[in-house]
């Protein structure tokens, strides 16, 4: 399936998975629209999920909302639910791209899992340092947010 445009652009469907605690801290200083555009490259979000703990500030579930993520809020681990999730979306088939928007080469079941299945597969990471190697050669794409 050809899946460009005639005027270039993708048509991909792609599931973006973002790991809150592991991405959005203040030392990264990463902005909401930065991940965003960092994965427009690569299709069309139909699927956008930032992934909290039970401490996320109204502030920013507000914000990823007005940015076009839903948010996941969950008492337990964020690691846990996000790889249950966006692996359950890699095997449905809604997706064409799955990406994994995090430092933590947890993930890289999920995107071996996905590649398996078929689907192109994205690792971004919000910055060089602390990146995790492993998770970006996973992928068929790494992607750092500077």
């Amino acid at each position: 399936m050809d899946r460009l445009l005639r005027r270039g652009e993708r048509t991909d469907r792609v599931g973006v998975f973002v790991d809150g605690p592991n991405v959005l801290r203040s030392e990264f200083d990463v902005d909401l629209d930065d991940l965003r555009e960092a994965t427009l490259e690569h299709g069309t979000p139909t699927v956008m999920r930032l992934y909290v703990d039970e401490h996320a500030t109204p502030g920013l579930i507000q914000a990823a909302e007005a940015h076009g993520f839903e948010t996941i809020v969950t008492s337990g681990d964020v690691d846990v639910k996000l790889a249950v999730d966006s692996t359950a979306i890699a095997v449905s088939g809604d997706v064409d791209t799955l990406t994994i928007v995090s430092r933590d080469m947890d993930f890289k079941p999920v995107l071996e899992r996905a590649a398996r299945e078929g689907l192109e597969t994205v690792a971004v990471a919000p910055v060089e340092h602390g990146r995790s190697d492993a998770l970006q050669n996973a992928a068929h794409t790494g992607v750092t947010i500077d």
